[in-house]
């Protein structure tokens, strides 16, 4: 069965060396297989501090960034462009030395930054973002780690929204660089743009690096409109058996709930949404059920 995790943006944020090993212990406690870490400013969590928690709750991990306001590789100034992919690299580090097969989220332009742009001009945006992200994916190479970039919704960025686009603008990475490179797709930002998240799914096929998923609502998957005998069955037919992490967010950290417009509570508790998730996610995945 594909491992199921959960981000801990779940119940906190920023995420530190302090409030780990309670958290993962809850985690671990709830009978999730592993954890989400969102890595959102370097220093934030130190690399053996982080692995010496994991290993103590058995939990495997993955590491997501955070694309705050100034974090950018394209149309932005040139050092602006190299503190983004120093970044990208400290969170690959810490990837590489917990274990976590993936460095996930949206590295092309800060969460929230929109701009229209002609066919001509977002041709030459994804050049330019290649150009920037190659020696971030390179690194990534070096250190056996898996950069997933995530496609986000209309709302939150306008350079790469759909599964296609992804695809189409990392163009060439994807050949020259197999396996250290692809899309994390999150079944949110599916619902909203995609036609069909199941066919979505088929679409990413071999690049799909890692998975997110959570309600129409943002809240737990289960019991909303998506598909999920249908996604589960796409799985199926692409071969994928990487993770499925649960990624909400409270609303009680003002900054995170702003950049994820999370107005309101999406459950009684963190752990009710967690226990909730898990649950159905369990039932989902079990043999036989998406056939």
């Amino acid at each position: 069965m594909r491992p199921i995790g959960i981000n801990t943006w779940v119940w906190t944020s920023p995420l530190t060396d302090a409030t780990l090993p309670p958290l993962l212990a809850t985690i671990a406690d709830l009978g999730f297989d592993g954890v989400e870490l969102p890595l959102e400013n370097t220093g934030d969590l130190d690399p053996a501090r982080t692995a010496d928690a994991l290993a103590a709750t058995g939990l495997r991990a993955w590491v997501v960034g955070a694309m705050a306001p100034g974090r950018d590789l394209v149309a932005t100034t040139p050092a602006a462009v190299a503190s983004t992919q120093d970044y990208l690299r400290s969170c690959i580090d810490l990837a590489a030395a917990v274990g976590a097969p993936a460095v996930c989220g949206p590295f092309y332009s800060s969460t929230g930054r929109t701009w229209r742009a002609t066919p001509a001009e977002r041709e030459q945006l994804w050049l330019d973002w290649r150009t920037a992200l190659t020696p971030v994916v390179e690194h990534a190479a070096e250190r056996g780690v898996a950069v997933g970039i995530e496609p986000l919704n209309r709302y939150e960025t306008s350079l790469v929204n759909t599964v296609e686009q992804g695809l189409t603008g990392l163009g060439p990475l994807l050949e020259t660089h197999p396996g250290a490179v692809g899309l994390a797709l999150d079944t949110y930002h599916l619902g909203i743009e995609q036609r069909s998240s199941a066919d979505a799914l088929r679409e990413a096929g071999r690049h799909l690096v890692h998975l997110q998923v959570c309600g129409s609502d943002r809240g737990a998957p289960g019991g909303d409109q998506a598909d999920w005998p249908g996604i589960a069955k796409a799985l199926d037919e692409i071969g994928y058996e990487g993770g499925l992490t649960i990624e909400s967010f409270t609303p009680d950290n003002a900054a995170i709930a702003v950049a994820a417009s999370i107005w309101r509570p999406l459950a009684a508790s963190p752990d009710d949404l967690a226990r909730d998730g898990l649950a159905f996610l369990r039932a989902l995945l079990a043999p036989g059920a998406a056939s």
